[in-house]
């Protein structure tokens, strides 16, 4: 029986870059052309790690400009303006989280930025309810899919097992929870509605 659920952020309670054109709006902002488009995707992954766990985003800003030659305004923010900018709250899926809320314990299991959470608790783009639990990978310094924080997700929620439900929009980090033995859902950022329907139907299947 499910006692505790976790939702990812980005991709399920925020419109973030998955499944949408933000991604491209965004290298072209900062001037990065077509053809220099997967030179840069290799640049961030070899990040993104470092980021997740601590390293601030817009120390990458120098990084980013003497590699790809360009110039951007001294007031620049990767994070603020690059990213949180372009975000959008998913209303659709608020009104089940507060239902489930009434219901089971919850809380957040998310890989995040420097500084990303508390911007998008002040920018309204994330309710500030009362979680049960948040595991933010910055704080942590674990992400998904790493084994470590999954552990460290059970020992917060104070359960285990299929007594855990887990919402992500990523297929390595579902695999992750799977070897928990977490019940999980896949979230689909291309279609949040259905998503989001798809998700209370199971939801009541599984109580």
């Amino acid at each position: 029986m499910i006692k505790f659920i976790y939702f990812d952020v980005g991709g399920v309670l925020i419109r973030d870059f998955n499944k949408s054109n933000k991604w491209v709006e965004l290298l072209d902002e900062i001037g990065i052309s077509k053809d220099k488009e997967e030179k840069f995707l290799k640049l961030w992954k070899r990040y993104q790690p470092a980021v997740d766990t601590g390293f601030e985003v817009d120390l990458l800003i120098p990084i980013i400009q003497k590699e790809f030659n360009i110039k951007l305004p001294n007031n620049y923010s990767l994070l603020e303006d690059g990213f949180i900018a372009r975000f959008e709250n998913n209303n659709l899926i608020w009104p089940l989280v507060n239902k489930l809320q009434k219901m089971f314990k919850v809380g957040l299991l998310t890989n995040q930025y420097p500084r990303m959470y508390e911007l998008l608790i002040k920018k309204g783009l994330l309710q500030n309810i009362s979680w049960d639990v948040v595991i933010n990978s910055v704080a942590v310094k674990f992400r998904k899919p790493q084994p470590e924080i999954y552990k460290l997700a059970e020992k917060e929620a104070g359960y285990s097992g299929n007594e855990i439900f887990f919402i992500d929009n990523s297929q390595e980090h579902i695999a992750g929870a799977k070897k928990f033995g977490w019940q999980t859902f896949l979230y689909d950022p291309s279609n949040f509605k259905k998503s989001t329907i798809d998700l209370e139907t199971k939801l009541n299947k599984l109580k």
